[in-house]
């Protein structure tokens, strides 16, 4: 197995998990500790034991968001403000590509 990403919050994770499974802390510390009930640290705990320590990892790390516009969709919304609309500011010209071009984007997505 090759190295695995973590972040700061997990890897605390995994030594109050494992202070856990050695024995010299209990379930309900560890809850307190890492702010959890302690039926989510038992969740935890069975994960570690079946899957390692890398599943304590996020699943959804690396992956495109669900909500994301498609790169077509806003690559054209970003010509049309650039033909159109150069100098509306990001919430007119959102405001404007919807009205006039039925095409809704948000104004971060204009902002950038």
């Amino acid at each position: 197995m090759g190295l695995v990403a973590m972040s700061e919050r997990d890897v605390q994770r995994i030594e109050i998990l494992s202070k856990v499974i050695a024995g010299r802390m209990t379930l309900v510390s560890a809850a307190h500790v890492l702010d959890l009930s302690t039926r989510q640290v038992r969740r935890l705990l069975e994960r570690i034991k079946t899957d390692g320590a890398a599943s304590i990892r996020h699943k959804a790390i690396g992956r495109p968001s669900n909500n994301r516009i498609s790169d077509g969709v806003r690559d054209y919304a970003v010509t049309l403000v650039g033909e159109r609309y150069a100098d509306f500011g990001p919430t007119l010209a959102a405001e404007k590509l919807a009205e006039r071009d039925g095409l809704r984007v948000s104004r971060e997505t204009l902002r950038s």
